[in-house]
C-alpha cells in the first residue's frame, strides 16, 4: 500500500516563515541582479552547455589485456566500436558528441623526440587515424594526459612536456584533454602546472575542450582557487573518481550540495562542474538510483559523459540516458547549475533555474527501507516562487512523463517517490492575473492555522 505523507501544522508554519523570508528577499535580489556581471570562463568557445559523450574510464578501467580480453580492453578496437554504436544506437542524435580514452593509452615510454606515442599493439594506427575515423562519423575524440611526472597508472606524464604533448594532440584531431593531477612533485605546482597546459593547447590554434581535475587535487592541501580555475579550464572535478554504487553517487551529490554556495557561482557557458561519468547502464545501480543520478546531473549542469558499454546496454537505460526531456534540462542555454534548497523529511529538494523564466525541480527520496512515498508540493514555498505567479504548469519528468496540469501557488501537488529514486519536474508559468504579495501572506497565514480553525475553500 503506497504510504502518505501530510503536512503538519507545525510544517505548514515553517514554510509560512522560510516564505516570509523569501518575500523580504525578493525585492532585493530583483534590486542588485542587474549588478551582477555574468560567468567568465575560458574564453575559448567551447563547451557552452554541459559536455556530453562516452569515457572509457570506470567501465573498462585499466584493462590492457588485449590477449586473453580483446573485446573490453584498451585499444583502437574499442573506441571504434564505441563510436559506431553512437551513430548506430542514436547516441549522436540525442547531443553525446565525444568518444573520450582515460589512462592506459600511451606507451610506456616517449618517442625519440620525446613526443608521447600511443601503445603500437593495442593501436596499430596510431592515434591520428584513430581520430580521423571518429571524425567521419560525425563525432570527436577526446584524449587522457597527467600535469604531473606520470599518469595515475604510471603512464609518460606531462611535466616538463607541456608544449610538445599539447602540439602533439593538436596534429593528432584530438578535440578534449582529460588532465589528471597525480604524482606531481609538490602540491603547490598543481596551478601552474595547469595554467601552462591551457596556454599550451590555446597556442596550438586547434579547439581542444579542456577537462581539469585541478580543484579534486588541491583540497586534501587548502580551498582551491575557483576564479582562477575557471578562467582556465571547461570543466573541472571537485571531488573523488564515481563507482557503480549507489553510496558512491550519494557522496557525490552530498558533498555538492555542502559546498554548493563556493562552486555553482563560478559555473556556467564554457565552465562546469565535474562530479564525474555516469554510470547508469552497468551493474550497481537499480533503476530508480539511475533515475537519480540522470536527474541530478542534468539538475547540476554537469557534464554527461557515460561510462558503459554501449555495445551490451539494456533498452531502459539507454532510453533513461537518451531522455530528450532531460537531455533538455541538461542542455539548457540559460547556462545556471541547480542547488539543493532544502532536505524535508528525507526528502531532498533541488532546484535550477531554467530559460523563459521555468524552473527545473528534483524530489529525492533519500530514505532506503519502505515503499513509495507522497511530497506535498507546494509552488509557493519555492525560492523562485514569482515566476509562478499566480500559476504554473507542471510537467513530470520522471519517473515517468506526465502532465500534472495547471497549479496555483497554493495548490497542494502530491508527487510520489520510490525509495533512493528521484521525481523529476518542469514548472513553466502561466500567464494571467497575478497574486499579490499582500495575497500570498494572507494564504500562508491561512495555511499556518490548525485544522479546525479553518473553513473549507
Amino acid at each position: 500500500m503506497t504510504s502518505r505523507l501530510y503536512v503538519s501544522r507545525h510544517q505548514l508554519s515553517n514554510l509560512y516563515k522560510m516564505t516570509r523570508f523569501i518575500l523580504a528577499a525578493f525585492n532585493v535580489i530583483v534590486g542588485v541582479s542587474t549588478f551582477i556581471s555574468p560567468v567568465q570562463a575560458l574564453d575559448n568557445g567551447l563547451a557552452l552547455t554541459p559536455t556530453m559523450g562516452w569515457l572509457h574510464w570506470e567501465r573498462f578501467m585499466c584493462n590492457t589485456d588485449c590477449d586473453t580480453d580483446p573485446h573490453n580492453c584498451i585499444s583502437e578496437k574499442l573506441y571504434m566500436e564505441m563510436a559506431d554504436m553512437m551513430v548506430k544506437d542514436g547516441w549522436k542524435e540525442a547531443g553525446y558528441e565525444y568518444v573520450c580514452i582515460d589512462d592506459c593509452w600511451p606507451s610506456r615510454d616517449r618517442d625519440s623526440n620525446g613526443r608521447l606515442q600511443a601503445d603500437p599493439k593495442r593501436f596499430p594506427g596510431g592515434m591520428k587515424k584513430l581520430a580521423d575515423y571518429i571524425h567521419s562519423k560525425g563525432l570527436k575524440l577526446g584524449i587522457y594526459a597527467d600535469v604531473g611526472t606520470k599518469t595515475c597508472a604510471g603512464y609518460p606524464g606531462s611535466l616538463g612536456h607541456y608544449d610538445t604533448d599539447a602540439e602533439t594532440f593538436a596534429e593528432w584531431g584530438v578535440d578534449l584533454l582529460k588532465f589528471d593531477g597525480c604524482n606531481m612533485p609538490n602540491w603547490t605546482l598543481l596551478a601552474g602546472g595547469y595554467t601552462n597546459m591551457s596556454s599550451a593547447l590555446n597556442k596550438t590554434g586547434r579547439s581542444i575542450l579542456y577537462s581539469c581535475e585541478w580543484p579534486l587535487y588541491e583540497w586534501q592541501f587548502h580551498q582551491p582557487n575557483y576564479t582562477a580555475i575557471q578562467q582556465m579550464c571547461n570543466h573541472w572535478r571537485n571531488f573523488a573518481d564515481v563507482y557503480d554504487s549507489w553510496s558512491s553517487v550519494q557522496t557525490i551529490l552530498d558533498w555538492t550540495a555542502d559546498h554548493q554556495d563556493l562552486i555553482v557561482p563560478v559555473a556556467g557557458p564554457g565552465g562546469w562542474n565535474d562530479p564525474d561519468m555516469l554510470v547508469i547502464g552497468n551493474f550497481g545501480l537499480s533503476r530508480d538510483q539511475q533515475e537519480t543520478q540522470m536527474a541530478l546531473w542534468a539538475i547540476m549542469a554537469a557534464p554527461l559523459l557515460m561510462s558503459n558499454d554501449l555495445r551490451a546496454i539494456d533498452p531502459q537505460s539507454r532510453q533513461l540516458l537518451q531522455n530528450r526531456h532531460i537531455i533538455a534540462i541538461s542542455q539548457d542555454p540559460l547556462g545556471k547549475q541547480g542547488t539543493r534548497e532544502a532536505k524535508v523529511n528525507g526528502f531532498d529538494v533541488w532546484q535550477r533555474p531554467l530559460s523563459n523564466d521555468r524552473l527545473a525541480l528534483a524530489l529525492t527520496n533519500r530514505q532506503e527501507m519502505g515503499g513509495p512515498r507522497n511530497f506535498p508540493l507546494f509552488l509557493a514555498t519555492l525560492l523562485t516562487w514569482g515566476s509562478c505567479n499566480p500559476r504554473c504548469n507542471v510537467t513530470q519528468i520522471l519517473p515517468q512523463y506526465q502532465e500534472l496540469g495547471v497549479q496555483g501557488l497554493f495548490n497542494k501537488v502530491q508527487v510520489q517517490v520510490n525509495p533512493t529514486g528521484t521525481a523529476l519536474l518542469v514548472l513553466s508559468p502561466v500567464e494571467g492575473t497575478s497574486c499579490s504579495r499582500q495575497q500570498a501572506k494572507k494564504w500562508l497565514r491561512y495555511l499556518s492555522k490548525d485544522k479546525a480553525q479553518r473553513t473549507a475553500l
